[in-house]
C-alpha cells in the first residue's frame, strides 16, 4: 500500500485509549490505518476492532491489507450505534475519531480537496452523497454562500469571495475557484502565512460532508456504546469541531473530561498539517461513582 499520510499523534491517542490484551475499539475513522494498526498491535491476541471507512476508495485500500482481527466496513460513523448492535460487537473499551483529512485525499483522490492542482469541485468523501461543492459555489444564493464560509472558516473576506465567485460562474475546477478567491483578496493575504484559498476550501469541504452535523451525531452514540470505565478519544482539527467535543465532554454528565493534547514541536516539524491538531479524551464513568 502506497502510503503518503502521517498519522497524527498516533501514539498519544493510542496511550490515552489504554489499549490492553484482549479488549475491543472501535476506530470510526479508519482513513489509511494508523491508529488501527497500532491499537491492534496492543490489544492481541483475541482483541478486535471495529473500523468505519466511509470513502469506498480508502476502504478498499486497507480492506486488501487483510488486517486481521478488523471487521472493517465502509459507511459513516453516524451508524456507529446501528452497527455495533448488528454486529453484536463489545464491550467496547475505547472510540476514537481521528477528524483529520488523510494526505491521500489531498494528493492522490482527484476529488478537489486540494487548492494546489486543477481537480473537478467535488469535495465528497462518500460519492453516494449529493451535494458537492461545484453545486454549492455555482448555485447557492449570496447570502447563504456568505455564512458558510464566515461560519466555517473565520474567513473575514467573506463577502468579497462570493461577490467574486458568483461574477465568475460557472466555476468548474478547483483552478477556476483559487483564481477567483485570489482576486478578492488582498496580495499579502494573512501575511503570507497561509494560502488565500485555505479557508474558502475547508468551509466547502466541511459543508459538502456535514462534517459538523455528523459530528453532534455520533458522539452521543459513542457515549451510549462505551463501557464504562471506556475512554473517547477525538482529534479534532478547527475550531467548529474542537468546540462541540469540548461542549460535549462537559454536559455529558456521565463523562469525566481526562486530558487535552496537542503535538510536539517534534511531530509538527515532521508534519507540519499537525500544527492545528487538538486531542481531547474523556472517560466514561459510571453512575455509581
Amino acid at each position: 500500500m502506497d502510503k503518503v499520510h502521517r498519522t497524527v499523534l498516533k501514539k498519544e491517542a493510542v496511550d490515552l485509549l489504554n489499549v490492553k490484551n484482549n479488549r475491543h475499539f472501535v476506530d470510526c475513522t479508519v482513513g489509511e490505518g494508523g491508529h488501527t494498526e497500532e491499537i491492534l498491535k496492543r490489544n492481541g491476541p483475541r482483541g478486535k476492532v471495529l473500523g468505519f471507512e466511509w470513502d469506498k476508495r480508502m476502504y478498499e485500500r486497507v480492506r486488501n491489507r487483510n488486517l486481521e482481527r478488523l471487521d472493517l466496513v465502509n459507511e459513516s460513523y453516524v451508524f456507529l450505534k446501528k452497527t455495533v448492535e448488528e454486529k453484536g460487537f463489545g464491550p467496547i473499551s475505547g472510540i476514537l475519531l481521528d477528524l483529520g483529512m488523510s494526505t491521500w485525499h489531498i494528493k492522490k483522490s482527484k476529488k478537489g480537496f486540494s487548492f494546489q492542482g486543477d481537480e473537478p469541485l467535488d469535495m465528497r468523501y462518500n460519492t453516494d452523497s449529493l451535494l458537492t461543492a461545484r453545486e454549492i459555489v455555482n448555485e447557492w444564493k449570496k447570502e447563504n454562500l456568505i455564512k458558510l464560509i464566515k461560519n466555517y472558516s473565520n474567513e473575514r473576506y467573506a463577502e468579497k469571495i462570493v461577490n467574486r465567485i458568483i461574477k465568475s460562474r460557472p466555476l468548474k475546477s478547483t483552478k477556476e475557484l483559487v483564481e477567483a478567491i485570489k482576486k478578492s483578496v488582498p496580495d499579502n493575504y494573512e501575511k503570507g502565512r497561509i494560502h488565500p484559498a485555505t479557508r474558502t476550501f475547508q468551509a466547502l469541504r466541511i459543508a459538502v460532508n456535514a462534517e459538523v452535523q455528523n459530528l453532534k451525531e455520533v458522539l452521543p452514540q459513542a457515549f451510549e456504546v462505551l463501557k464504562p470505565g471506556g475512554k473517547i478519544v477525538v482529534i479534532s482539527f478547527h475550531h467548529l469541531e474542537g468546540e462541540e467535543v469540548e461542549n460535549f465532554f462537559k454536559k455529558e454528565e456521565g463523562l469525566l473530561s481526562v486530558a487535552e493534547v496537542t503535538p510536539s514541536k517534534e511531530e509538527i516539524k515532521k508534519n507540519p498539517s499537525a500544527r492545528s491538531a487538538v486531542l481531547r479524551v474523556a472517560e466514561k464513568i459510571s453512575k455509581h461513582n
